[in-house]
């Protein structure tokens, strides 16, 4: 049985979370001061609170209903980061053999960048270009990120790609906790939400 239900969080909720990535540093500083930072995480992994959007009582029903379809913690769904939801660059070099390509973002700057993969885009937003001509000669498993072409792109070919993409994640909590007075007091949900990583 599948882990992930290919299903989102109800957007209107989605809108005005807040969270972002999160990335665990072990930072030991010696007794002249000097630090030593080591990590023991290879990618970063997003946390959420999608509490803002809950701000009525039929918006509260939806959020049981999403949680209890969900069994919780059980099943993990598609999330849409209102902030980080798009990618647009190179996903490889053709080698005249490989034909599976995985989706990915690029986070860089003049003095390190970070590749992240894309496991779940959004169906129909996918734009694939060889050398900058756009092809469709391909296959693309929207729960895998993977993009399979018919005909192995030739040596040197960029294989560049633009594209949406969702975060799967899974609530962060084992009960959800509200009341009919907290709405009319101004009181605010809390929806936690956490990345589930398919890779190392």
């Amino acid at each position: 049985m599948s882990s992930f239900h290919d299903v989102s969080f109800p957007l209107p909720l989605a809108f005005g979370a807040s969270g972002g990535p999160v990335r665990q540093t072990e930072i030991i500083t010696l007794a002249n001061g000097h630090e030593q930072r080591n990590t023991s995480q290879a990618n970063s992994r997003r946390r959420y609170d999608a509490g803002v959007g809950v701000k009525s009582l039929t918006d509260m029903q939806t959020l049981i209903a999403f949680f209890e379809a969900r069994r919780g913690q059980l099943f993990s769904f598609r999330f849409h980061d209102p902030l980080d939801h798009k990618a647009d660059g190179e996903i490889g070099i053709g080698d005249g053999q490989t034909t599976v390509f995985q989706l990915c973002k690029t986070y860089a700057d003049g003095a390190g960048s970070w590749q992240r993969i894309i496991t779940k885009p959004k169906p129909g937003s996918v734009n694939i270009w060889l050398n900058g001509q756009v092809t469709t000669l391909l296959n693309i498993d929207n729960s895998t990120g993977l993009v399979t072409f018919d005909t192995a792109p030739a040596s040197g070919v960029v294989i560049t790609a633009s594209f949406e993409f969702d975060v799967a994640v899974r609530f962060d909590t084992e009960q959800l906790t509200t009341s009919l007075e907290s709405f009319g007091a101004g009181g605010a949900v809390h929806v936690p939400l956490i990345e589930v990583l398919t890779h190392a």
